[in-house]
């Protein structure tokens, strides 16, 4: 394996100087010649670059301009129980590089073996060179067109969406930038989102990238992006101008910084689109795939991802390609953070046991411009050894699949009241002391899985649009129907439906810890029970804004969050006074419906009623009724409270109560079925 170059990062890969194009290439170490091919018309120019002492190849070649296509060609023995793949016949793509064109168009030229076996004696003579996707030249680029926001973590509320699914239905977008970046800096869209409140968007993959090979095998593509061609270029497809994707996601960030609002990237780096051994060689696996897979003994790929393959982040390489990518996108492209996908395989070197201080963890979070920007890891792999949910150092937030799991529970009538009461509380079981309730990134339904209207309307997966006979898609969905599976005309089974809806974003986005919103989930947008959407690219996927059913909710919510300092705490609740350990106000209190103190034992038993009063200026009393009737909570005063006065109902469509006079603390308030209340405090003189 080539040890990376001294050089600067800005030395790897394809740079222009002038018309001077500049390679920096590695290769495996029995490589016997590296070819730089300039293509164009037909043709193909070839360089032959150089090995130097680093193990590394470069070269230069004159009257290069921006645009030139180019690809490299590795010469060498072909071992492919040791993980050499070396072979000529396939050319491969720069890992380096910043704007990519083309796709796959056969699988049997792309792949580097003969035949159907992927560890034949025999390498493939196939030129793949018309076959698959190559690199572009570009031009140097100046620093990020804009200034982050740098919300803070304890205000922070991410959006995730799909760039394509966000605006391909949205009718004030021209048709020309629907599903393009810069269809996400369209005022009506911006506009949306500043609206609801949310602070943050999240990004599903917008790296280059190609549909794996199960996928093209059957026709197919990956629509949601988790098959990364190329770490430093955006996906070509998401332009509103073919070619100018680069400058396209440089001035909607620019765009989207302006109104307030921060971007983060969900990104890839535990595999990549190669597929397992019997998949193309396009540009990792012809270059080096000892150097960048995990490989076991036999020369196969180590598969902790599900993938079909495993980068190895104890390589130079990847740890090299990984800091490089990130630092790009912040310094060039100007995002502001990243979710890393199954980001518990960046902390197993070479396909072994998790460790939070593994070299490439170590390496994105003391890097000197990645420590300014938002880091959240999916604390899980494919694996019973990736799921390390609260397992990561201080640097880093998480998504908190428990929260997840317990708010559903919660509202279905499942599990203890311990579980629901850590939940709302912040999760301090999994991130005190290290780290604040803004580690939690507190979601209860993601790209992965029911949207929130399907959540509430099936209790299975309905996935058969996907083409895999429903062996795709979790099942553990932890949902409910309320009568009936899928659409009905049933008003009942529909009110209750919406309100259960309300519920459940009422606990999320007034949760200590950051809330994520699912976009379209405020539109309420159904995939029709498919739970796993990841290769339609259709109106299943993309957002419909005919019926913004939850928008006022959502915004409502919101609001209420960002005038309460005590829902965006920087600290955990310690269940007593702030600043007097020995005061009698303590800081969250546990309510029964009758207004006593829960004990010890009531947090380990099974509950459909939980009431919260939250301490602060103002003090707040969230009631959680789960129950299937009515119920009677007395409005407690024994801390100082006065009155108390209704801010949001879940009961109501747009969530304002009805009526929001105050009431006097001692009164009995009847709570309906299924509802989530929220009333603010009136301190007593």
């Amino acid at each position: 394996m080539p040890r990376t170059p001294s050089a600067s990062p800005d030395a790897r890969g394809a740079h222009l100087d002038g018309e001077v194009l500049r390679v920096a290439v590695p290769a495996t170490p029995s490589a016997e010649a590296v070819d730089l091919c300039l293509l164009g018309d037909g043709d193909e120019r070839r360089v032959a670059l150089r090995r130097g002492a680093d193990g590394w190849w470069r070269g230069e070649a004159g009257g290069i301009a921006p645009g030139t296509p180019y690809g490299l060609r590795v010469h060498g023995p072909w071992n492919p129980g040791r993980g050499v793949r070396t072979n000529p016949a396939k050319l491969l793509l720069d890992p380096w590089a910043r704007r990519v064109e083309g796709t796959v168009t056969s699988l049997a030229d792309a792949r580097p073996f003969a035949g159907d076996d992927p560890f034949s004696a025999t390498p493939s003579d196939r030129d793949s060179a018309a076959a698959v996707p190559h690199g572009l030249v570009t031009a140097p680029l100046g620093p990020a067109p804009s200034s982050r926001p740098a919300v803070p973590w304890a205000d922070t509320v991410i959006y995730e969406t799909h760039v394509r699914d966000l605006t391909m239905r949205h009718p004030d977008v021209p048709e020309h930038l629907r599903g393009t970046y810069a269809g996400l800096a369209h005022p009506a869209v911006v506009d949306h989102l500043v609206r609801l409140g949310v602070t943050t968007l999240e990004l599903l993959p917008v790296f280059a990238n190609q549909a794996e090979p199960s996928l093209l095998a059957r026709g197919r593509g990956n629509h949601w992006g988790y098959s990364t061609l190329a770490y430093l270029a955006p996906h070509p497809r998401h332009a509103s101008t073919p070619g100018r994707e680069v400058e396209e996601v440089r001035a909607t960030v620019a765009a989207l910084h302006a109104a307030g609002l921060e971007v983060v990237l969900d990104v890839v780096f535990n595999h990549t689109c190669e597929g397992g051994a019997d998949g193309p060689s396009l540009s990792w696996r012809g270059l080096d795939a000892a150097g960048w897979y995990a490989l076991d003994s036999r020369g196969r790929d180590v598969d902790l991802t599900g993938c079909g393959n495993t980068l190895d982040p104890a390589s130079p390489l990847v740890r090299a390609l990984v800091v490089d990518s990130l630092r790009y996108w912040v310094t060039t492209m100007g995002v502001d953070g990243f979710r890393f996908d199954l980001a518990s395989t960046l902390g197993r070197p070479r396909g072994g046991a998790f460790d939070a201080a593994a070299p490439l963890l170590t390496d994105i979070t003391t890097d000197p411009v990645l420590a300014t920007v938002k880091l959240i890891a999916e604390p899980w792999d494919a694996t019973g050894e990736g799921y390390r949910v609260g397992g990561f150092g201080p640097a880093w937030a998480e998504w908190n699949g428990r929260f997840r799991d317990g708010v559903r529970d919660f509202w279905r009538g499942h599990g203890p009241l311990s579980e629901i009461v850590t939940r709302v509380a912040g999760s301090s079981d999994l991130y005190w002391p290290a780290r604040t309730p803004a580690a939690s990134v507190n979601f209860v339904t993601a790209h992965d899985g029911f949207t929130l209207a399907d959540l509430v309307s099936y209790e299975r997966k309905h996935n058969d649009a996907n083409g895999e006979q429903g062996r795709d898609g979790t099942d553990d969905n932890r949902s409910a129907n309320h009568g009936v599976e899928g659409p009905t005309s049933d008003a009942e089974v529909l009110s209750l439906r919406a309100r259960q809806a309300r519920n459940l974003l009422t606990t999320l986005l007034l949760s200590a810890g950051t809330p994520m919103l699912l976009g379209g989930d405020e539109l309420g947008h159904t995939q029709h029970g498919n739970n796993n959407v990841y290769s339609l690219d259709d109106e299943t996927s993309w957002r419909s804004w005919s019926d913004p059913v939850l928008v006022d909710f959502v915004a409502r919510a919101l609001a209420l969050r960002r005038s309460t300092p005590a829902l965006r705490r920087t600290d955990f609740f310690y269940g007593r006074e702030d600043t007097d350990p020995d005061g009698a106000v303590p800081d969250i209190a546990w309510l029964h419906p009758d207004a006593t103190e829960l004990a010890e034992p009531d947090f380990h038993h099974h509950g459909r009623t939980l009431v919260v009063r939250v301490d602060g200026a103002p003090s707040l009393l969230l009631v959680l009724h789960a129950g299937p009737a009515p119920v009677d909570v007395v409005l407690p005063g024994a801390y100082g409270d006065a009155a108390w006065t209704p801010v949001l109902d879940a009961g109501t469509a747009s969530g304002a109560p009805d009526p929001a006079a105050p009431l006097p603390a001692g009164d009995v308030l009847t709570v309906a079925a299924h509802t989530a209340l929220v009333l603010r405090a009136a301190p007593g003189v």
